[in-house]
């Protein structure tokens, strides 16, 4: 059976920063008959609810820093990723909630130390570790449309 890796937001777990969820019915439908192994290295890193953090670009590359804060968040999102991945060696697919500095794919937005917008295209922490490690990784929002059906 394909096993997919889920931000688990997207399977309505109240995991979101304010405590909330992204539950999204129509991704789990075109998902099929599939094992599906619920992650999030926020809600395990720094509970719920908590500051959001956002990508900024440093000298030490780009990293995930408190917005209320701006305290590096990196390295505890990081070893859960590592940790997540090791035990989970055999993961087919990635699914990641669109834009989370986290777990986002390829639609997280990258900011500069001063605030501005370099980016909204970059790949969440997470999301990287999944990449680099070959897995198959897709936004929420862009799971072939031809399979999930219309954007809400």
């Amino acid at each position: 059976m394909k096993k997919v890796a889920i931000s688990a937001c997207l399977l309505g777990e109240a995991c979101r920063y304010d405590g909330s969820d992204n539950r999204n019915d129509a991704l789990l439908e075109a998902l099929g008959d599939v094992e599906l192994i619920p992650f999030c290295p926020e809600d395990d890193a720094f509970g719920t609810p908590r500051p959001t953090m956002d990508l900024v670009e440093t000298h030490e590359g780009i990293r995930a820093l408190s917005n209320a804060t701006g305290e590096d968040l990196s390295e505890p999102v990081l070893a859960y990723a590592r940790s997540f991945f090791k035990a989970h060696p055999d993961i087919d697919l990635y699914v990641g909630k669109d834009r989370s500095p986290s777990c986002g794919v390829c639609s997280a937005r990258c900011y500069s130390r001063e605030r501005e917008l370099l980016s909204d295209k970059v790949s969440g922490l997470m999301a990287k570790e999944a990449l680099k490690r070959g897995i198959e990784a897709v936004d929420a929002e862009t799971f072939p449309q031809s399979k999930q059906g219309e954007k809400s």
